[in-house]
């Protein structure tokens, strides 16, 4: 069975800071908040030139910056 896409249903690529924390939440990320994001978008996180998210692209970026955090402080 197919869903089909309806305006109300979310892109991983274009989502809100709001539903955003959200969803990191409900997968398990339980300090996602809309103000850790604001953070890590100010240290650099990509955003769309709309202000929403790409959830694929910044699942990147957090994985660029903390190896990034291994490498600097040798976890």
């Amino acid at each position: 069975m197919t869903r089909e896409k309806t305006d109300e249903t979310p892109r991983l690529t274009s989502v809100s800071i709001e539903l955003a924390a959200s969803l990191l939440r409900r997968g398990g990320w339980d300090s996602a908040s809309e103000e850790a994001l604001r953070i890590d978008i100010a240290a650099g996180a990509p955003v769309n030139a709309d202000g929403t998210l790409n959830l694929l692209a910044y699942g990147s970026w957090l994985v660029r910056e903390l190896a990034e955090r291994e490498r600097h402080h040798g976890r």
